[in-house]
């Protein structure tokens, strides 16, 4: 499986994520940097890492959006290959559009770097098939812009995969961290094939870091590209 780590200035999870995918993971890893252009078809995985690309200014990510880069990724979107956007690479894809809604900033005005339970509502998307839903994990999060908003909720009901929650997987508000309306931590497109989430994944996905919980999503991936592989050769 071919995988990309793209790069933007300010990026500083770049490293983490890419030593996830290719020495946990044993993925095929390259770096993407944000001035660069690649087919749509060249890569099975691409990830937007997190960090704070071109300082945050303006708002997180609203620079980033307009990158060269961006237009190979919107290209790969619509071609249905699978896209990862973590802690900042969120931000990055909402500005895009490639995802819906807006992230604001926490609704106590404080950055937050800590550990947070999320529940997996949804474990049909290539990205949470190995994981049972209502399933509790636990993630870090690092980010000051978290704060997920979209006008109209019903329309994204079926878009959730993750929310923020307490130990017994209790939907509370002392459990969000950030404000996001309806405790969303994680969303995927219309479309199922790209993902945003606040908390990092690659930062537990060894046991030797505590935990090992977002490897999962990686190892989804994995699976869902050779239940898809085998599928096209049945």
């Amino acid at each position: 499986m071919k995988a990309a780590v793209v790069v933007f200035p300010g990026s500083n999870c770049d490293k983490d994520t890419f030593y996830v995918l290719k020495y946990v993971m044993g993925f095929d890893c390259y770096y993407v940097f944000h001035k660069d252009h690649f087919h749509e078809k060249e890569f099975d995985l691409i990830v937007l890492p997190g960090g704070f690309s071109y300082g945050d200014y303006l708002r997180a990510g609203a620079i980033a959006r307009f990158s060269p880069v961006m237009r190979s990724i919107s290209k790969a979107a619509e071609n249905g290959t699978l896209i990862i956007g973590i802690c900042n690479g969120f931000q990055i894809l909402t500005e895009a559009g490639l995802l819906p809604g807006v992230l604001m900033k926490n609704k106590d005005l404080k950055f937050h770097c800590h550990d947070v339970y999320l529940r997996v509502d949804n474990n049909k998307t290539p990205f949470t098939l190995a994981y049972s839903e209502g399933e509790v994990i636990k993630m870090n999060i690092a980010h000051g812009e978290g704060n997920y908003y979209f006008d109209h909720c019903k329309e994204i009901k079926d878009k959730i995969v993750l929310r923020y929650c307490d130990r017994n997987g209790n939907i509370t508000e002392d459990s969000n961290p950030n404000g996001s309306v309806l405790n969303i931590a994680g969303i995927v497109s219309k479309n199922g094939n790209v993902f945003g989430l606040m908390p990092h994944p690659e930062r537990c996905s060894e046991k030797l870091l505590g935990s090992d919980n977002g490897k999962k999503i990686f190892e989804s991936v994995a699976l869902y590209l050779e239940r898809r592989k085998d599928h096209a050769f049945a």
